[in-house]
């Protein structure tokens, strides 16, 4: 297995490879290690420029040292061959783990990522330290009617631009409409249409209830009492399965964690851990750096900038190179989803 790592502000892009696929991860902080196991496509540059996102993993991740990544086909984590499986996802989740000197974790698992997450935890029991998950279910199967079980991939599949529209009305439904065009951009801009239709359709066929029941860490069960996607009482289901485990529903409709109330998320996960302290504020910028942030988000290019806001061409690449640097950015891409993601407000 093969390890490289690049430095940069505030987290660091790791990759290593799992069953020959590309995985990429970004770590922050410091302090035992907290996993945090996709359950969609993702892609851990761009979601580190879109401040609920970025939030919820400081704010879970204080004192800890947190890893995010996008699963093979996702994200950074491409390109990749293999088609999606709970086999190579929970092999990406080994990977990942392995990469940063193994030891005791505590796993952070959302939806799709609950059953990886339970999987790896049944496989391993002496080096799961507790479980927070969020979103899951037990049998896909449940999830849905067979029919839309095939018609909702199959959209996904045939009309990537549609699909991620609905999938957005679905997963994002506390969001606003602003909030929901740039979910369902975000969405195409992490994963392919095969990639997200083939996860999506893995998805309804999941049946994690065997490795629930030999779970023996402590286990924190969240669902939003409204979500969308699935059922409140898919997630009391799966609760019921997991040995000792505690069930809190908390307010909401999105199946996102990030999109919603994320104070009302974030608060027993951080008292099931025991991770005391306030947040820390989040990243702002100067009036002029935001009017350079909206320019970007156009996609202006340096000079196009500077013609814009009547100044130098080198005091628009200072701005932007300020802007990268206070964001712990690394490229333009992340300040436009920064912006069109509303994350400056």
């Amino acid at each position: 297995m093969s390890i490289t790592m690049t430095r940069i502000e505030q987290q660091r892009i790791g990759t290593t490879e799992a069953d020959g696929q590309p995985v990429a991860y970004a770590v922050s902080g410091a302090g035992p290690l907290l996993v945090c196991v996709p359950g969609w496509i993702s892609d851990v540059e761009l979601g580190w420029a879109i401040r609920p996102e970025r939030a919820v993993a400081e704010a879970i991740g204080r004192g800890r040292r947190v890893i995010r990544y996008d699963l093979p086909g996702c994200g950074r984590s491409r390109p990749a061959t293999a088609a999606p499986s709970i086999p190579l996802a929970v092999a990406t989740l080994d990977a990942v783990i392995a990469a940063e000197g193994a030891g005791p974790v505590d796993l952070y698992a959302v939806s799709f990522g609950v059953a990886v997450a339970l999987a790896w935890a049944a496989a391993h029991p002496d080096r799961v330290r507790s479980l927070v998950l969020y979103g899951g279910w037990a049998d896909g199967s449940a999830l849905a009617p067979p029919e839309l079980r095939e018609r909702i991939p199959a959209l996904v599949r045939a009309h990537w631009g549609l699909g991620s529209d609905v999938l957005a009305d679905i997963f994002a439904a506390d969001a606003d409409a602003t909030g929901r065009a740039s979910f369902a951009r975000y969405q195409r801009a992490a994963a392919s249409a095969a990639t997200a239709a083939d996860i999506l359709a893995l998805s309804y066929r999941v049946d994690a209830s065997a490795d629930a029941r030999a779970v023996t860490c402590p286990t924190l069960v969240l669902h939003r009492a409204e979500d969308r996607a699935v059922p409140v009482a898919e997630g009391r289901r799966l609760a019921r399965l997991i040995p000792g485990a505690r069930f809190e529903a908390i307010p909401g409709r999105s199946h996102i964690p990030y999109l919603g109330d994320v104070t009302a998320l974030s608060t027993p996960i951080l008292r099931f851990l025991g991770i005391a302290g306030p947040p820390a504020a989040p990243p702002a910028l100067t009036p002029r750096q935001l009017e350079v942030a909206a320019l970007v988000a156009d996609g202006l290019t340096n000079r196009e900038i500077a013609l814009a806001l009547t100044i130098t061409e080198k005091s628009a690449e200072s701005h932007l190179e300020h802007i990268l640097t206070r964001l712990g950015f690394r490229s333009r891409a992340q300040i436009a989803a920064w912006y069109a993601s509303g994350s400056r407000s």
